[in-house]
C-alpha cells in the first residue's frame, strides 16, 4: 500500500511518500519512496500580519497542484494533506484552502495543536528503547512546538505551545508560554529521569552537524556548541558554511534556543533524534485506518 502525506507548515511544505506492509500484525514495513521539502515561510506573513498574502498564496497553489501531480506519478492509493501553525492561524485560511483545492484537487485540513501533537507522538507509541523511563516527545515548528509525555508505553499527556522558530524570529511569541511549558513538564514528571525525544527539522541538522552515528543521543553541549558556531558566521554565509538551506539558516539557531531550554527544564543532558516528524505520523495514522 502506498500513502503520501502533505505536511503545510510554518516554514516549509512537505511531501512524504511510503510504501506501507501491514501484513505483519507485530510490525508494520515502511519504506520511503520519497521526499520533497518546499522552502515556503507562509508563517511570515501569519504571524505578523494576522493572514496569508496574496502572495504566499498563489506560491502554495503552485507547490500542491505540484505535489498532485507527483502523487499521480507515484500511484499513490491514498494521502492527507495536513496544515500547522501557520495556516491554523491565518484569518483568511478559509479561503485559502478553498483556492488550493479548487485549483489542485487537494483538500487541505487544520489541525488543531493537540492533534498535531498527537500525531507526532505516534512515531514514539510503540517505541522499542528505554521504556523504563518516561518519554517527552519535543517537536519545534516554525509556528509552535508540541509536547507530549510517554509513560510504560502509554500516553500520559500531550500539548501544543504558540512557540516557535518563525515566531521567534518576527518576536511574536505569546507572554507566559514559557511559564506554561515549565508548568507542564514538572506537572507530568515521573520518578524516572526524562528521556528526551526530539523531531523536526532543525534538530535532525543539529544532529547532522555533530556527526553523530545514526541512532546516537545528542548531547546538549554540543547543540549549544553548533550554536555558537552558527552565531559566529554571518546569516549570508551559514547556508555555504554549514551546508544549510536558505530557509533554515535563521530559524536554526532560535530552535536551538528552544531544544536547550526545554531540556534544561526537563533536567535532561541529551536527546534522542529518531529523524521521524509529523508526516510520518500522518501516514501512520492513515495505515491504521485502512486496515480496520
Amino acid at each position: 500500500m502506498r500513502l503520501a502525506a502533505i505536511d503545510i507548515g510554518s516554514n516549509a511544505v512537505r511531501l512524504l511518500i511510503k510504501d506501507v506492509d501491514a501484513t505483519n500484525p507485530h510490525k508494520l514495513q515502511q519504506e520511503r519512496i520519497a521526499y520533497y521539502r518546499v522552502p515556503l515561510r507562509l508563517g511570515g506573513d501569519v504571524f505578523e500580519k494576522g493572514k496569508l498574502s496574496k502572495s504566499n498564496t498563489k506560491s502554495l497553489v503552485k507547490v500542491m497542484i505540484a505535489f498532485r501531480h507527483l502523487i499521480d506519478v507515484q500511484q499513490v492509493d491514498a494521502y492527507r494533506a495536513v496544515a500547522t501553525s501557520a495556516l491554523r492561524s491565518a484569518k483568511n485560511r478559509i479561503d485559502v484552502i478553498d483556492t488550493v483545492l479548487q485549483k489542485s484537487e487537494i483538500e487541505i485540513e487544520c489541525l488543531t495543536g493537540d492533534e498535531e501533537a498527537g500525531l507526532i507522538f505516534r512515531n514514539f507509541k510503540d517505541a522499542s528503547r528505554e521504556l523504563n523511563r518516561d518519554l517527552l516527545c519535543i517537536d519545534v515548528g516554525g509556528g509552535s512546538t508540541e509536547l507530549s509525555v510517554l509513560r510504560n508505553n502509554e500516553l500520559v499527556a500531550l500539548k501544543s505551545f504558540k512557540l516557535g522558530t518563525v515566531r521567534m524570529l518576527k518576536d511574536t511569541t505569546s507572554e507566559g508560554e514559557w511559564a506554561r511549558i515549565e508548568h507542564f513538564v514538572n506537572l507530568h514528571r515521573g520518578e524516572t529521569p526524562w528521556l528526551a525525544i526530539g523531531t523536526g527539522g532543525n534538530i535532525n541538522r543539529y544532529h547532522r552537524l555533530a556527526r553523530l552515528e545514526k541512532d546516537a543521543n545528542l548531547p546538549v553541549e554540543s547543540i549549544a556548541s553548533i550554536m555558537r558556531e552558527l552565531e559566529a558566521v554571518p546569516l549570508a554565509e551559514r547556508s555555504t558554511r554549514f551546508g544549510l538551506k536558505r530557509n533554515r539558516s535563521d530559524v536554526i539557531i532560535p530552535a536551538g534556543e528552544i531544544y536547550i531550554k526545554i531540556l534544561a527544564i526537563a533536567d535532561a543532558d541529551f536527546i534522542w533524534v529518531p529523524k521521524v516528524g509529523l508526516a510520518d505520523g500522518v501516514i501512520l495514522q492513515m495505515s491504521k485506518k485502512l486496515q480496520n
